[in-house]
């Protein structure tokens, strides 16, 4: 009587339990992702780009952006007129276009002097001399009086580069060359004592943002010395420098 009760209740025994059917390939769904016809993908390119587009934000960017330029433009020519102030000059009413030279930005290597203001001036009038000719530059680790003071810096660079030392006033003629105050050049060549002399690749005036090299530029070698540079530039082509050495040494010899 008690097995019949079970059987009629449905209650199965454990010999008589199965497993679960496995689902076949396509009870399972499918194994990879679709691929979009070229019409879906168009039409969905198309709605992301309509979605992306705001008129008003788009409208406001601009106008920050031209009010942005005003004002660099505005402070540019504020930072002008102080620089032009402090160097003892006039400012221009219509700014010409500089006349043309060997700039460090059209040739591989530039003739750099590592410089302090340290040095006597009339050793710096002497080397500004010699860079005009040869197109280089001249490099000083800091500024007299710390960074936050211009004056001292813009007048040591008017000593240097008035063509005539005695004049004064915003007629003074000066020369062609361009003197960076840059401490990573100092770090990154290991200078440690003024002048030395080096033949950088590339322009060494440029910002870091805008060189190609990702460290700066750097010389082959480093030659010590308050030589002219004439000769700094035969003990660099000694060293092994002869072929970055040459145009700028040519550029020297003949003018």
């Amino acid at each position: 009587m008690l097995l019949l009760a079970f059987a009629s209740l449905g209650v199965a025994s454990p010999a008589s339990a199965t497993e679960p059917p496995t689902p076949t390939n396509a009870q399972a769904g499918p194994t990879s992702m679709p691929v979009p016809g070229e019409a879906i993908r168009r039409r969905a390119f198309d709605a992301l780009g309509r979605r992306g587009r705001f008129p008003g934000i788009e409208a406001r960017a601009k106008a920050d952006n031209a009010a942005a330029t005003e004002r660099l433009a505005a402070e540019h020519d504020s930072m002008q007129a102080r620089l032009y102030q402090a160097l003892g000059l006039a400012i221009p009413d219509d700014p010409a276009t500089p006349e043309p030279r060997p700039t460090p930005a059209n040739k591989a290597w530039v003739p750099l002097i590592f410089a302090s203001s340290s040095m006597p001036i009339s050793t710096l009038r002497n080397y500004a001399a010699q860079l005009e000719k040869a197109g280089g530059v001249i490099a000083f680790r800091g500024v007299p009086g710390g960074l936050s003071r211009i004056g001292p810096m813009a007048r040591l660079s008017a000593r240097v580069l008035r063509l005539d030392p005695g004049c004064e006033g915003p007629a003074c003629a000066m020369r062609n060359v361009q003197l960076v105050i840059d401490p990573i050049l100092f770090r990154q060549h290991g200078v440690a004592r003024v002048p030395a002399f080096a033949m950088v690749p590339g322009d060494p005036t440029l910002p870091y943002c805008e060189r190609d090299e990702e460290s700066g530029p750097r010389a082959s070698h480093i030659v010590y010395g308050d030589a002219a540079l004439s000769g700094l530039m035969e003990e660099y082509a000694r060293l092994g420098g002869k072929e970055e050495v040459s145009d700028a040494a040519s550029r020297l010899s003949r003018r």
